[in-house]
């Protein structure tokens, strides 16, 4: 699947609570397509971090990059500060208005939490109109729509025909309805239909959203997975120790490479 990743490419990635695919990690960094530009819905963590260390990001977009209670994003620290990758800071509610405004076919979406901010006055691709309903000024902001070439997630199951569970994490089904192609990493393949079953059918990706499929047990890890697997809070830490030299990083992946082989 990593293979369908071109230099260039965007890339929806989602927060570390709702499905990251760290199994594709490894494979997108030996892949070796790089220039890509990160979508994070709505922040980064791990996953961002490796990819921005084996130096395959020029852009990322995101209202924030960390490592939740293992403290602060050490490759994306070093990049931010050394100028080797760009950032286009974002608030939660923008990521998702923009991912909103694709899915609709939209050219934008309004907003008006972002008057007033810090971060309007960095976004140029960011317009302030006035609205044309009211009779005085009262301006809105308006977020472009975010189309992603691909979006990639872990998920717990998916079945035969392709249809993933993705439970109430709402913002998977945001990323692959904006995105061109939707890439998926589960826990294990069932054999039920999963749209046919009442029990599942409401939290269920159909499969007219999904492009491909590969069964990955324990595939967030070190992150958890709802209803699967705790977080690794011990694991996430060790790399944010061994990560803040690049070589540090460079040992620690030659690590997990072994581990993994």
């Amino acid at each position: 699947m990593a293979s369908r990743v071109r230099p260039g490419m965007c890339l929806a990635l989602p927060v570390d609570y709702a499905g990251v695919s760290m199994a594709m990690t490894a494979p997108l960094i030996q892949n070796g397509a790089g220039d890509l530009h990160l979508v994070c819905v709505p922040t980064g963590g791990l996953q961002v971090d490796q990819l921005i260390g084996a130096g395959l990001v020029g852009l990322v977009e995101t209202s924030a990059v960390s490592l939740g209670e293992a403290g602060g994003a050490p490759r994306f620290n070093a990049a931010v500060k050394s100028g080797s990758i760009r950032l286009r800071d974002a608030t939660c509610p923008a990521i998702h208005a923009g991912l909103m405004a694709a899915q609709k076919g939209s050219p934008f979406m309004p907003m008006r939490g972002l008057i007033g901010t810090d971060v309007l006055r960095h976004r140029q691709d960011w317009r302030v109109i006035d609205n044309p309903f009211a009779t005085e000024g009262d301006p809105v902001v308006l977020i472009p729509a975010i189309h992603p070439d691909i979006a990639i997630f872990h998920a717990p199951m998916a079945d035969r025909s392709g249809n993933v569970w993705i439970g109430r994490r709402r913002e998977l089904a945001a990323m692959a309805y904006a995105s061109s192609q939707t890439l998926v990493t589960v826990e294990r393949i069932v054999e039920q239909n999963l749209l046919a079953d009442e029990t599942t059918a409401a939290g269920t990706l159909p499969a007219l959203y999904v492009t491909e499929v590969a069964q990955a047990p324990r595939g967030a890890w070190p992150y958890g997975l709802w209803g699967e697997y705790p977080t690794d809070t011990a694991e996430l830490m060790r790399y944010a120790s061994a990560a803040r030299s690049a070589e540090g990083f460079a040992d620690y992946m030659a690590g997990q490479a072994k581990v993994q082989a």
